[in-house]
C-alpha cells in the first residue's frame, strides 16, 4: 500500500506542476562563438540551399510533351543480291511513324521469292533426320520455319532435314553484312519537334524558337557549341555525343536515348526558357555478355507474280531506335510555399538553444553550476504553508 501511494503522489506532483521558460544570460565566448555558429549555419541551408539553391519561394509544375519526328537522307547501295538500288525514307524509317520514337534501319538480311511450298527445315537437333521416321507430320517447332510434313529430306549434300511446309527457301540465320548495308545513314538528319506545357501556370513553348525562321530552319544542323538550339539532328551526332561509334552500332543495331530537358524559372524572362539536349545509348552493351546484341526485327513485303502466286521478300532489318525522352520542371513565385519554408526556418532556429544547452551542461567545467541557475523549483504548497507560519507569528 506504501509503494501504491508513493506511486499515486508522483503522478500527482508530475500531473499537477508547470514549466515556465527561465532566461539565464552566459558571457562565455567559447558558449557565444557556438550559438553564432549554430545560427549562422542554419541561416546558410534556409536562405542559400532552400530558397537560392533550390528557389523555396516558388510552386512548381511538371511537364506535359507531345514529340513528332520527321527523318531525311538518301542512301546509295551496290549489292549482289540487290543490286544497284536508292533507299529513301519510305524504305528505311519502319514504322513511318511512332510515339516520341523513330527506327532507322542501317544493316538488313534478304531472303527474295519466298512462296508457300514445302522445301528443307534448317539444320538443327529437332529437325536433322534420317529417314521419314524421325519426322512427325503436323509438328510445329515454335523456332523453327513452318509445319512438318513427315518427310525427310536432302538439305544439302551431307545433311538431311524434315520438311516443311512454309514460305520457300526458309531464311538462312546468318551473321548480318559488316560493314552495315545503310552505313551512309549517319548522315541523315531528323527534325524533332516538340511541344511542351505546364498547366499549373498555363504556359506553353516549342523547341522551334519564336526567332527561328524557314530559311534558318533549313540550313542548321545541331552543334553543341555552335548552334545548340536547332531542332534538326544528324544521326552520326547524336551517337558520337553518347561516346559511340555509328559504323559499329549499324551492324546489329541498337537503342539511343535522346533527352530534351525543360526547366524553367517563369519569375524571369520567357525566353530563358530553352531546351537542353543529351544523348546516351539505352541498350546493354556488354563485351562480357554479348548474347543477342543489338535492335532488329522481320518484316516482309509481298506482291503477285503472272501465274497470281503470291510472293513475299523477307526482311530481318537491324538498325537503331532512337527514343526521345522529355523531362522538366517549371517554377514561380507563391506566397504558400514562401511562408511554409519561412516558418520552417523559424522553427530550425529553436535548435540552437538546444544544442548550446547540450554543450553548457554537459561539456563545459562549470556544468554543475549553469545545471543550479538553469533550473529552480518553486514549491506551490511550502510557499503557502510559510505563509500561513509567518501570518501566525505576527
Amino acid at each position: 500500500m506504501a509503494r501504491l501511494g508513493g506511486c499515486w503522489a508522483f503522478l500527482c506532483r508530475c500531473f499537477f506542476q508547470y514549466e515556465t521558460p527561465k532566461i539565464l544570460l552566459i558571457r562565455s565566448k567559447k558558449v557565444g562563438a557556438l550559438n553564432r555558429l549554430v545560427q549562422a549555419l542554419i541561416l546558410a541551408y534556409v536562405i542559400g540551399y532552400v530558397c537560392v539553391l533550390k528557389k523555396g519561394y516558388q510552386d512548381t509544375d511538371s511537364v506535359l510533351s507531345s514529340v513528332t519526328t520527321k527523318v531525311k537522307g538518301v542512301a546509295l547501295t551496290n549489292s549482289s543480291q540487290l543490286g544497284l538500288r536508292v533507299w529513301d525514307v519510305a524504305d528505311y524509317v519502319i514504322p513511318p511513324q511512332e510515339e516520341s520514337s523513330f527506327f532507322v534501319m542501317t544493316n538488313l538480311i534478304v531472303t527474295m521469292n519466298q512462296t508457300q511450298t514445302r522445301c528443307p527445315e534448317l539444320p538443327s537437333s529437332s529437325t536433322n533426320c534420317s529417314s521419314d521416321k524421325d519426322c512427325s507430320a503436323g509438328f510445329v517447332d515454335v523456332r523453327g520455319n513452318g509445319v512438318q510434313t513427315g518427310k525427310c529430306v536432302n538439305f544439302s549434300d551431307s545433311a538431311r532435314t524434315c520438311e516443311v511446309f512454309a514460305w520457300c527457301p526458309v531464311e538462312t540465320d546468318s551473321e548480318p553484312p559488316n560493314p552495315a548495308v545503310l552505313a551512309n545513314a549517319e548522315n541523315f538528319t531528323v527534325l524533332i519537334k516538340n511541344s511542351i506545357q505546364y498547366p499549373k501556370f498555363s504556359f506553353g513553348r516549342r523547341n522551334i524558337l519564336p526567332d527561328v525562321n524557314t530559311s534558318y530552319l533549313r540550313n542548321c544542323i545541331f552543334d553543341r557549341k555552335r548552334d545548340p538550339h536547332c531542332p534538326i539532328f544528324r544521326l552520326g551526332d547524336i551517337v558520337s555525343e553518347a561516346n559511340e561509334d555509328f559504323q559499329s552500332m549499324a551492324v546489329h543495331g541498337g537503342v539511343m536515348g535522346i533527352h530534351i530537358r525543360w526547366d524553367c524559372d517563369l519569375d524571369m524572362p520567357e525566353s530563358w526558357c530553352v531546351p537542353k539536349y543529351t544523348f546516351r545509348r539505352l541498350d546493354n552493351k556488354d563485351p562480357d555478355n554479348n548474347v543477342a546484341p543489338g535492335y532488329n526485327f522481320r518484316f516482309a513485303k509481298y506482291y503477285k507474280v503472272a501465274d497470281n502466286v503470291e510472293t513475299r521478300t523477307l526482311i530481318k532489318g537491324f538498325g537503331i531506335r532512337f527514343d526521345v525522352m522529355v523531362f522538366g520542371k517549371a517554377g514561380k513565385f507563391s506566397v504558400v510555399p514562401t511562408l511554409l519554408n519561412i516558418g520552417a526556418g523559424l522553427a530550425l532556429l529553436g535548435l540552437v538553444n538546444v544544442v548550446c544547452d547540450w554543450v553548457v551542461l554537459t561539456f563545459m567545467k562549470k556544468s554543475n553550476l549553469y545545471k543550479e541557475q538553469k533550473y529552480s523549483y518553486v514549491d506551490d504548497y511550502a510557499l503557502v504553508s510559510t505563509s500561513h507560519q509567518f501570518h501566525l507569528f505576527l
